[in-house]
């Protein structure tokens, strides 16, 4: 199977920077979002992101690749794509709600992937009648930088499903793990403990928030530390990750720290709102 037309669900972070990369790639792809304002930020985050990339010779025309990305509202405009990214919030009944949908327009040899972080492949999979053509598809934030993409094979997902994706992701220029259908699969599994442990850290005074990420960045070479990095992935995102690992593998030590639960109560959900552990208000 040869894909050309990919489609993505989703005009936030993940489905903006998946489209740009679909399209820096040389496939058409549409990205439907129920929000004309959600896909009229995203246009303009994937105009800023190309004009980086192109200010440094990364890329040779910002506007062959715009032309390649169609913008909709009308998810029935996605009915004739190979394949269909979903990129929607990190709640299962919303990510129910678009697969069964897609299940009905699509045709029926078309792929449907997730970019979930952290939910059963194989559950989301039972929401449509194609479970063998259904796959975990994690791309890294921000997509247009991060080499990785996780592939999550769910319990009915067929090998001819998994070298498409696997082709395709190279073709995008990504390196792709394969994991197993596990809560969290491999980089939530283990990145989400540490963020956690970071903020059980910050709650009992062990240190500043800054001293906690000044830590980590200089004594374990880490690029961001923990705290500014939930910031950047959402503290709300971090959280439901953390549900679901608690929920799913019955183990206290996941359990979501009262501190996290409480800013996301609070509204203080990082980049997204300028204010998380850290301000980020101008």
């Amino acid at each position: 199977m040869e894909i050309s037309r990919i489609g993505v669900v989703g005009a936030g972070q993940m489905g903006a920077g998946i489209a740009q990369v679909a399209a820096s790639s040389g496939f058409s792809c549409i990205v439907i979002d129920n929000s004309q304002e959600s896909l009229n930020k995203a246009a303009l985050v994937v105009e800023k992101s190309l004009s980086k990339l192109f200010s440094k010779g990364l890329i040779k025309n910002i506007q062959e690749v715009q032309e390649r990305i169609i913008w909709h509202t009308d998810l029935e405009k996605i009915k004739n794509c190979d394949l269909v990214i979903e990129a929607v919030s990190e709640q299962e009944s919303v990510k129910k709600n678009v697969f069964c949908l897609l299940d009905s327009i699509l045709n029926k040899e078309a792929i449907i992937a997730s970019n979930t972080s952290s939910i059963s492949i194989t559950k989301l999979a039972s929401f449509t009648s194609r479970a063998n053509k259904f796959i975990g598809m994690h791309f890294m934030n921000p997509v247009p930088i991060m080499q990785l993409v996780e592939i999550i094979l769910g319990h009915h997902t067929d090998q001819h499903t998994l070298n498409v994706i696997s082709n395709l992701a190279e073709k995008m220029g990504k390196i792709t793990t394969v994991a197993k259908d596990y809560p969290g699969f491999i980089a939530n599994r283990i990145l989400m403990p540490m963020i956690n442990e970071a903020f059980f850290a910050l709650m009992e005074g062990v240190a500043s928030a800054t001293d906690i990420d000044t830590t980590m960045k200089l004594g374990c070479n880490q690029p961001m530390g923990p705290l500014a990095l939930a910031d950047f992935i959402g503290l709300d995102t971090c959280l439901a990750i953390l549900e679901v690992l608690h929920k799913g593998l019955g183990d206290d030590k996941y359990r979501p720290c009262v501190l996290l639960r409480n800013y996301v109560q609070a509204g203080l959900l990082g980049r997204k709102t300028q204010r998380g552990v850290f301000n980020y208000e101008l």
